[in-house]
């Protein structure tokens, strides 16, 4: 015997395009109707509070801390970071326009002490 050649069956591929499944971005759920993307009433009080802390000027450490002090989790259900604020932070730049426009954060801005 000089060779021997080994060949795989060929998988069948699936008809139409594969599906990929991905989360709803932070902040966001989706609806009962499972047709939109609704507010997550418990995730925006998380940015909220994630926004009023930067703007304070804490660390990342130290905003982690303070989240992880008023209960907040991640969608995981572990506590809060350093590294995972900071990959939040993308997040709550792209939500800072309609955070800024609600009443709810005029209302959390003039309670704010700022730290300089």
């Amino acid at each position: 015997m000089v060779g021997i050649e080994w060949e795989r069956e060929k998988e069948l591929e699936t008809e139409g395009p594969s599906a990929t499944v991905e989360d709803a971005p932070f902040g966001t759920r989706v609806s009962g109707d499972c047709e939109h993307l609704e507010e997550n009433p418990t995730e925006m009080q998380f940015l909220l509070s994630m926004m009023e802390l930067i703007i304070q000027d804490i660390s990342l450490t130290k905003v982690a801390e303070e989240l992880n002090k008023k209960g907040f989790r991640t969608r995981k259900g572990t506590e809060w970071g350093p590294v995972a604020v900071f990959n939040m932070l993308p997040r709550l730049i792209e939500l800072t326009p309609r955070i800024f426009a609600t009443q709810e954060w005029v209302e959390r801005r003039k309670q704010l002490t700022l730290v300089y």
